[in-house]
C-alpha cells in the first residue's frame, strides 16, 4: 500500500458516534453490509434518528476483526460496466461474537434502545424443517438453548430468551425482521419462535405472540465475495486501507411489510418499498430472478463457461432467457402495483450480465 493511505482503522471515527444503537443485526455478513445497512445508513444521513446496528456474527469472529478496529466504518463499492462508486458507511456502530461473549448479545437484544432485530442467517440458521415449516426440535442447538438460557447459540434461543426477560422486566417490545430469502418469512419466523417457547411455557408464547411483531421482507442485490486481491485493487484506488471493503451491483430493491410496534429507520425516503403484502413481489423474484438464474446456469455448465455473465452474453443464451421470462415466467406472476414487468425483466438481463 502507498504512504498516503489514510486508514479508517484507528484515527477515522464514525460521525454517529453519539447516535444511539436501534437495531440489532444477527448474521452481519457481506450481504447485509451491502444491503439493510446501506439503507440505513442513507436513512439516518436523511433523516436522522437512533437507529445505529449492533451487528452480531453468531459463528465466527472475521467480521468483527474486520470491522471493529475500523469503528465499524467500512467502504461499500457500488460497480457496472460504466465504474464504480464508493460510500463509507457509517450505520454499524460495532459488532459482538455470539461464541466469545453471549451475555453481551443478549444484553443489546434486552437493551431499552434496541427496538428491532433484523437477521441475515441463512436458512439453515433457522433450525426448522423446510417441508413443515415447524421448529425442528431435534437439532442439536435448540436442544443447547433449551438447556442453557444464558449462552444460547441459535438466533432462536438468542431472540426467545431476550423476549422473554423483556417480558419478565416489562421493557417493550422490539420488531423481528427476517431479511433471508424464504417465502413469508416474517410468518415463518414468528411460527418458530412460538414453537420454542412453548418449549418453555405457553404463557411465554402467548405473551410473545401478543406483543411482538415479525414483518416479512423481501430482499435483493447481488454481492460476490471480495477476494484480497479485489480488495487490495480498490484500497490502491481510494487511497486507504479498508479491510471490511464490500463490493455489490448498482441494482437494490427491499420491500418490507410495514408492521413494526417501536418504530423504524425511514427506509421508505431511501427506496425501499413499504407495502401491505410482500407476497407477490417474493413470487416475481423467485420466478423471474432465481427461475432465469438458474437457468443460466444451467446453460452455461452445458457451454462449459465460468459465469453468468458469461453465459447471458452469448446471444441463443440470452434470447432463450428473454423468451423463458416472457412465455413461461412472466404469465405465472401476480403483478405487484407500480411494477412494469417488461422494465424489471430488462433489469434482470442487464444485470446477468454485469461481471
Amino acid at each position: 500500500m502507498i504512504s498516503k493511505i489514510q486508514r479508517l482503522s484507528g484515527n477515522m471515527v464514525s460521525p454517529l458516534t453519539k447516535v444511539k444503537c436501534g437495531i440489532v443485526h444477527l448474521g452481519i455478513g457481506a450481504f447485509h453490509r451491502a444491503h439493510q445497512a446501506w439503507y440505513t445508513h442513507q436513512a439516518m444521513q436523511l433523516s436522522g434518528g437512533d437507529w445505529r446496528i449492533t451487528g452480531v456474527s453468531l459463528r465466527n469472529a472475521g467480521v468483527a476483526e474486520q470491522l471493529n478496529p475500523q469503528n465499524g466504518l467500512y467502504t461499500l463499492i457500488e460497480q457496472d460496466a460504466d465504474g464504480y462508486q464508493p460510500t463509507v458507511i457509517t450505520a454499524i456502530s460495532h459488532v459482538l461474537v455470539a461464541p466469545q461473549n453471549p451475555q453481551a448479545v443478549l444484553k443489546a437484544l434486552q437493551h431499552e434502545h434496541t427496538r428491532i432485530v433484523s437477521l441475515t442467517i441463512t436458512e439453515k440458521g433457522y433450525c426448522h424443517d423446510p417441508s413443515t415449516g415447524k421448529l425442528n426440535i431435534e437439532h442439536p442447538d435448540i436442544k443447547h438453548d433449551l438447556a442453557n438460557a444464558e449462552a444460547p447459540k441459535s438466533a432462536l434461543g438468542y431472540l426467545v430468551r431476550a423476549m422473554q426477560y423483556r417480558i419478565e422486566h416489562h421493557i417493550s417490545p422490539f420488531s423481528v425482521m427476517s431479511c433471508d430469502n424464504l417465502p413469508s418469512n416474517g410468518q415463518l419466523l414468528r411460527g418458530l419462535i412460538l414453537d420454542f417457547a412453548r418449549l418453555i411455557n405457553t404463557e411465554l408464547a402467548d405473551a410473545i405472540a401478543c406483543q411482538y411483531r415479525f414483518p416479512s421482507s423481501m430482499v435483493d442485490r447481488i454481492v460476490p465475495a471480495v477476494t484480497e486481491d479485489v480488495r487490495q485493487q480498490f484500497c490502491d484506488k481510494l487511497e486507504y486501507d479498508d479491510h471490511a471493503l464490500v463490493a455489490t451491483e448498482r441494482f437494490s430493491q427491499w420491500v418490507i411489510e410495514d408492521d413494526f410496534v417501536a418504530g423504524r429507520p425511514a427506509w421508505d425516503e431511501v427506496g425501499a418499498l413499504m407495502v401491505d403484502d410482500v407476497h407477490n413481489f417474493e413470487t416475481m423474484k423467485l420466478r423471474l430472478l432465481n427461475g432465469s438464474h438458474s437457468s443460466i446456469a444451467y446453460l452455461g455448465c452445458l457451454s462449459k463457461l465460468d459465469t453468468v455473465a458469461e453465459a447471458i452474453n452469448l446471444p441463443e443464451v440470452k434470447a432463450f432467457i428473454h423468451a423463458l421470462m416472457q412465455h413461461e415466467l412472466k404469465p405465472s406472476v401476480s403483478v405487484p402495483d407500480d411494477i412494469d414487468l417488461d422494465h424489471y425483466c430488462l433489469q434482470l438481463l442487464n444485470r446477468f450480465a454485469n461481471p
